[in-house]
Parts: structure tokens; C-alpha cells; sequence
């Protein structure tokens, strides 16, 4: 089984990149991110049913920008941090139930050196769309802006899993959207961390209409 499980990220990157290959894809960058206009890291958030292509569209879109996304601390999450290792995607292990703290001082070590850091806010567990605390958390620390990234596709099959995980279909479209830089406010108590979550939240849940 172990062997199994090694050989698992290297048919899920061979497979994502052969699927890659029959997709169109419609792109917009409405922050610079791509275009060298932005010098500085940012914390780029996806809803986690739009995983798959995450690798595939920064290697695409923004090859000069290193990068690493926040990943479960579990065995799933393994698969996942070493896949996204195949497309050149560094990983910190983490959840808000394991490694939490850890993950985040580990993820502002990084943007300070000038990284970008990716997370599926809703991951790794759900509810699905609800944005968790922790991308909140390291905006404020750091005071790095946060950039949506909406990803669409044409035709897609969707997973029986929590969070109806999506898969393009071959020679379907696949709409790119980077979206404004947001700012995220630093808070006094909880009702006001709480208005920064739920706006965040409905930035994300807009799926890039009218960013």
C-alpha cells in the first residue's frame, strides 16, 4: 500500500496535465498578479472543489512567482502537498483542527520572504463555502492583501463528496478570474473579526461577477 500511495501523485499530475491539455482556457487578471505589476506576495484563496487545476494554472499564468498552498496534515492532504510539489507548488501542513497556529506562523514566514500562499478556505472538511478563520487570521498578521481566484468550468463532473469536488470534462472551457487585491482589516473583538470573515466570504461566494 505505501508504494500505491507514492505512486498516486504521479498519476494524479500526469492525468491533471494530460486533461490540462484539452481544456480551453479564458483568462483575466484584474490585480497585475500576472503581469508583473504586483512585486509584492499575496494570499490567493479558491473554494476547494476548484482544487484540481490550481497547479496547472499558476505554472501557466504566473511561472515567475514561487508559491505554496496550506494542506491537510492528514493522509489525503500527503497526496495533495506532494502533487502540487510535482508542479513546482511548495506545501505547509495544517487545519484548523491540527496544526493551526503552527501552519499559520509557518505561512507568514513565507509571504514575509516575499512568497505567495494559496488556501481552500472551506478545506479541508467543510462546510462547504464557508470560508474558515484562518485565511482571515493571516492577512491580518501579516497585513498581505488577500486575492480571490475564481475558477469555472463549462462542463464538469462533480464528486458525491462534501465538497461536490469538480472535474472538468475534456475540451470544456475553463474561466480564470484573479481578482481585486482586498484589503483585510485588523479587528478588536470577535464581532468585527467576524464582519471581515463573512465579507470575505461573499467576495469568494460572488464567483468573480462584477470584481
Amino acid at each position: 500500500m505505501p508504494i500505491v500511495r507514492r505512486l498516486i501523485p504521479i498519476l494524479a499530475f500526469i492525468a491533471v496535465r494530460v486533461l490540462a491539455w484539452t481544456l480551453r482556457f479564458r483568462f483575466q487578471d484584474r490585480c497585475g498578479v500576472t503581469r508583473g505589476e504586483m512585486k509584492s506576495p499575496i494570499i490567493c484563496v479558491f473554494w476547494h472543489n476548484r482544487l484540481l487545476l490550481t497547479g496547472i494554472i499558476h505554472g501557466r499564468f504566473c511561472p515567475g512567482r514561487r508559491a505554496h498552498c496550506l494542506t491537510s496534515p492528514s493522509k489525503d492532504g500527503d497526496i495533495i502537498a506532494r502533487t502540487m510539489r510535482l508542479f513546482g507548488i511548495g506545501s505547509v501542513r495544517g487545519s484548523s483542527s491540527r496544526r493551526g497556529f503552527a501552519a499559520i506562523r509557518e505561512l507568514a514566514a513565507i509571504l514575509e520572504k516575499g512568497d505567495d500562499v494559496g488556501i481552500a478556505p472551506d478545506g479541508p472538511r467543510g462546510p462547504k463555502y464557508r470560508l474558515q478563520p484562518g485565511a482571515v487570521k493571516l492577512a491580518q498578521i501579516t497585513s498581505i492583501p488577500v486575492v480571490p481566484l475564481f475558477i469555472e468550468y463549462s462542463r464538469y463532473w462533480e464528486l458525491k463528496s462534501w465538497d461536490g469536488f469538480r472535474i472538468p470534462k475534456p475540451f470544456s472551457c475553463v474561466s480564470v478570474v484573479y481578482g481585486p487585491r482586498h484589503e483585510v482589516y485588523q479587528t478588536m473583538d470577535d464581532a468585527g473579526f467576524e464582519y471581515e470573515r463573512v465579507r470575505l466570504e461573499k467576495i469568494l461566494a460572488g464567483g468573480g461577477e462584477g470584481a
